[in-house]
């Protein structure tokens, strides 16, 4: 192809006008050189500034938790109280401790099982029979990311006290009616992801044109390939429960959260040090979310 370069720029023969990739040209290797080390550079700064704005906060409770901020004495009595169960030479009674922490554990199995019930079934219906109700559920299932918690109470508040009085108790458990409004803005958006990558209908009508029933095209067909998503929904939801304090702290009950609270009224440094294992624990489940969707991925791969 010959290529003509006039005032125009850079033209075939029929005078059309051509990009520097079309007509065969391109910079010159240092140029292009010099331009792979300015955007390596602006990558580097990019995440450099991003691990010292995520880790310099972690870095300084770390060092909060084992050097005493009166004496500068350095000491590891926080982490060995937290691991063996004993916190009375510094002053801490662990037992509201291990009380919330149980308490979130319990909250967390409970409110991930309430979401997927509710949830899993509603939106594989709703994403088979109608995109407009599929809207209109998406925009309730995020109305609680536009409400403050603390406004949530509000209104959970007198639900909460005729449950306690009237059918209930007041055990922290009942929470997680409160939690599952909570998570369901992040749930819904994982299993969203999950349900637009696959082709949920025609799954559906294959396996109903093979004589499968309603419950077996669920079970069988749909929920092994929303398995990702589902523990998505799942790990977000548990991380979710263990940071909560607002509600649990307004509607007085009692959690892990509210329990680091009390727990740092008496030692802030055992408090801290059990908001790093927290925030540890976070951190693990995302990887073994991870781990785990890269095992599915290969699996299905194979």
């Amino acid at each position: 192809m010959a290529v003509n370069i006039d005032e125009q720029g850079l033209t075939n023969e029929q005078g059309e006008q051509l990009t520097p990739l079309q007509a065969g040209l391109d910079r010159p290797p240092q140029l292009r050189a010099a331009r792979v080390r300015q955007q390596s550079i602006i990558k580097t700064v990019v995440l450099v500034a991003t691990l010292l704005f995520l880790f310099i906060p972690l870095a300084s409770m770390l060092l909060f938790t084992v050097r005493h901020p009166l004496s500068g004495r350095w000491s590891l009595a926080a982490w060995q109280a937290i691991f063996t169960g004993n916190g009375e030479s510094l002053g801490a009674d662990l037992t509201v401790l291990w009380q919330g922490l149980g308490t979130s554990l319990a909250l967390c199995v409970v409110t991930v099982v309430i979401m997927l019930l509710l949830m899993v079934p509603t939106m594989v219906i709703v994403h088979i029979r109608s995109k407009r109700l599929e809207r209109a559920i998406e925009w309730v299932a995020t109305l609680p990311l536009t409400i403050p918690a603390i406004v949530l109470v509000v209104g959970l508040g007198p639900i909460y006290r005729w449950l306690s009085a009237d059918v209930l108790s007041t055990n922290p458990i009942w929470l997680c009616f409160a939690y599952v409004i909570l998570v369901m803005p992040f749930s819904f958006r994982a299993l969203a992801v999950g349900l637009n990558s696959i082709d949920v209908k025609t799954l559906c009508e294959a396996s109903r044109s093979l004589g499968a029933s309603w419950p077996r095209v669920f079970f069988r067909v749909i929920i092994p390939n929303l398995w990702q998503a589902i523990l998505s929904a799942s790990f977000i939801s548990i991380a979710v429960v263990l940071g909560e304090y607002t509600v649990a702290s307004l509607l007085g009950r009692m959690n892990l959260q509210v329990a680091l609270f009390q727990l740092g009224q008496s030692n802030s440094q055992i408090s801290t040090a059990m908001s790093l294992l927290a925030l540890l624990f976070g951190v693990i489940l995302l990887v073994a979310l991870d781990l785990i969707s890269d095992r599915i991925r290969n699996r299905k791969d194979k």
